[in-house]
């Protein structure tokens, strides 16, 4: 049985100089990274949620309190990987992901290689059923004034596979 995940997810931009830019695992130079509780990576957020819907399972939260010290900082490629072991744990595999950073700042395509490489070792999928794309806001709302980051992501999974 075919399922599909469809997310959402929204940063602003961390007035800290000292924390990184995190987009689909990667650190992206960027004079400032994006505020938030673990890595704050608006890219594997919104593939994990994507997941997460496909399976019919609460969002990311639910797995990674925001309360919750010990998820301080952390990777969101670690929540991807507790991801890959629910998609395990309901005998499902991923078909396919495709998703849409729309970003003012910085330029996304020069990266997108080296983000698939690390989400699909991280999902054990190949790089080709990864789909990243870049958009901007055409400089209008909180991204158009270089405020934050937002990201679209689909999941497309098959449940009961059989090897």
């Amino acid at each position: 049985m075919n399922r599909t995940g469809i997310a959402y997810d929204v940063h602003r931009f961390s007035k800290e100089a000292k924390r990184p830019l995190i987009l689909g695992g990667i650190k992206i130079p960027h004079q400032y990274g994006l505020e938030g509780h673990s890595d704050a990576d608006v890219l594997s957020h919104s593939i994990a949620d994507a997941l997460l819907g496909s399976l019919g399972l609460p969002d990311i939260g639910y797995y990674f309190p925001p309360n919750d010290n010990k998820y301080k900082n952390i990777s969101s490629l670690k929540i991807l990987e507790k991801c890959q072991e629910l998609l395990i744990q309901h005998t499902a595999k991923i078909n396919n992901i495709d998703t849409t950073l729309i970003a003012e700042t910085p330029k996304i395509l020069p990266h997108i290689a080296e983000m698939k490489k690390a989400l699909s070792k991280t999902l054990k999928i190949e790089t080709q059923q990864i789909g990243i794309k870049a958009s901007t806001n055409e400089m209008l709302g909180f991204i158009g004034r270089k405020e934050g980051i937002a990201a679209l992501a689909t999941a497309n999974i098959v449940i009961n596979f059989k090897n």
